[in-house]
């Protein structure tokens, strides 16, 4: 089985490819960081905008998918159902999706952009300044980035639970590249690879925040040594998480994650300045809708700048390269749903928890700096890791929050390096549902050996540029799946829907009585 496994070219070359990057960034971890950083300022500087466009047209497409003639047909059979309950379908969504990344950017994201103001446009750290950080956050945080995640799912699980193929996206793609062995192969090993940098991204900022908290607690004196047993432990529990399957470890983690995160979004949102998060939260949501073109296609041509590089370009690479691992995921867990349920639960449900979440927390730390000059921007502009842990100064209980948001950044990580494990193993076994336990294993260790890499070759920077690299690539394969699932759906018979199932009968009777 194992040699069967190693013969197949996706699975061989990807793993030799990221087993390679790991060995150099481990031998020559400044050569390595220098290169990455030369590569992030040729890819930034010179497609930055088709990022940006490549997300706007998505979003466009599926609004319009959603609401179209096409959107009542199911992911699966016409008598399917749901497999899973609601919470638990949200809850696998929002773990296996941008969980710990928003715990990490939830506050560090607002207070950055309320200490340094985009585009410079008023002066840090005042009420101006403020709204600005929240209505970009709620950006960054909101449709875009699951659009990107939905495209995939939606093709992906069409094809995988309606059309009974496998779930590869070289296979989503087949009615426009063909089915050559050698595109197909090149097509997946490029979404493998973007999928174990971006999850080795999401490893990377789990375990900094981590050790960030820790820090605060325990104060280590080598700090790298810290995150490097974090990651030890993490991969020990992500391995064994993963031979549980689906139903069991990644099911009863998702729960947990999506209660403890609502537990401390509750505490804080009734300890902390309610009436102030309400109301943040309302604003942003209006400058959201506002200035979602703007905020979209917003470039720095004449004025130049890197704002928009260093945020909204990063925060779409990082999506897209994720999107092969979450798409596949989401596909896998949305089975029995409509096209437009699909859509507008990936679309709209995360991201309104997720706006909830940087009203609560990010509001709670521009309060504080606001009306008590609690000095959380200052911190954080100093260290990003310590932005949540230095909102929890200010409320009751503080050790048992750190506590608990420790446990839940460490449940984000295993919920995702799990899911991935599972994902990365199917891809690379020709879209298995069911891969075995060697190739999770070996894909578990790669996640991890990559995210130690990126760690200890430039931190934070290099798991950005990771991201940002091997996203490239990806984008274009997004947006032709958009033309995929176009042709595909073209063939579909549209079902009938129960108004004119009515009205048919409706007639059928009035036919029937004619005749008597």
């Amino acid at each position: 089985m194992k040699k069967e496994v190693w013969r197949n070219p996706v699975f061989s070359i990807s793993a030799a490819v990221i087993f390679v990057l790991v060995l150099l960034g481990a031998i020559m971890p400044r050569g390595f960081g220098l290169i990455s950083g030369a590569l992030f300022n040729f890819t930034t500087v010179n497609f930055g905008w088709f990022y940006l466009i490549a997300v706007f047209i998505i979003i466009i497409f599926l609004v319009g998918l959603a609401i179209s003639k096409y959107g009542a047909i199911r992911i699966g059979g016409e008598e399917e159902r749901p497999e899973f309950p609601f919470f638990t379908w949200v809850g696998m969504l929002f773990s296996a999706g941008f969980g710990v990344g928003l715990v990490f950017w939830g506050v560090a994201e607002p207070m950055s952009h309320f200490f340094s103001p985009p585009f410079r446009a008023t002066e840090g750290q005042t009420i101006e300044a403020a709204r600005i950080a929240m209505g970009y956050s709620f950006f960054h945080w909101g449709v875009s980035q699951w659009a990107i995640f939905a495209i995939v799912g939606l093709v992906i699980g069409f094809l995988q639970f309606r059309k009974k193929k496998n779930g590869l996206v070289s296979t989503a793609l087949e009615p426009i590249t063909g089915n050559k062995p050698v595109v197909k192969n090149t097509i997946d090993i490029l979404a493998v690879i973007a999928t174990v940098m971006g999850i080795a991204t999401s490893l990377g900022l789990g375990i900094l925040q981590m050790n960030g908290g820790l820090n605060a607690a325990i104060k280590p004196e080598n700090p790298i040594n810290l995150q490097f047993a974090i990651l030890v432990f993490l991969f020990i529990a992500y391995m064994l998480s993963s031979s549980t399957g689906l139903d069991k470890g990644i099911r009863y983690l998702s729960n947990l994650n999506l209660g403890l995160a609502l537990g401390l979004l509750l505490f804080v949102f009734i300890t902390g300045p309610t009436v102030f998060i309400l109301e943040s939260f309302t604003l942003a949501i209006g400058d959201y809708f506002t200035n979602f073109i703007n905020y979209s296609l917003r470039m720095q041509p004449y004025r130049g700048g890197t704002w928009v590089r260093d945020w909204t370009i990063f925060y779409w690479a990082w999506a897209i390269a994720w999107s092969p691992f979450v798409g596949a995921f989401v596909a896998r867990v949305s089975r029995g749903r409509t096209i437009r349920e699909f859509i507008m639960g990936v679309m709209i449900i995360p991201p309104v928890i997720a706006c909830l979440w940087i009203a609560t927390f990010g509001g709670a730390a521009l309060w504080n700096d606001l009306r008590n000059n609690a000095g959380i921007a200052e911190a954080v502009n100093t260290d990003l890791t310590l932005a949540l842990f230095q909102v929890y100064d200010f409320f009751p209980l503080t050790g048992l929050l750190n506590t608990l948001s420790i446990l839940l950044i460490f449940t984000f990580l295993v919920t995702s390096a799990d899911s991935a494990t599972y994902i990365l193993a199917s891809m690379t076994t020709k879209g298995s549902l069911n891969p075995q336990r060697f190739e999770k294993l070996v894909w578990g260790a790669l996640m991890s050996a990559i995210a130690g890499v990126l760690l200890y070759a430039g931190g934070l920077e290099a798991l950005q540029t990771a991201s940002l690299i091997s996203a490239l690539p990806f984008t274009l394969i997004l947006l032709l799946l958009m033309f995929s699932i176009i042709k595909l759906l073209k063939d579909e018979p549209l079902p009938i829907r129960k108004a004119d199932l009515r009205r048919f009968r409706r007639l059928q009777k009035e036919a029937d009585k004619e005749k008597k």
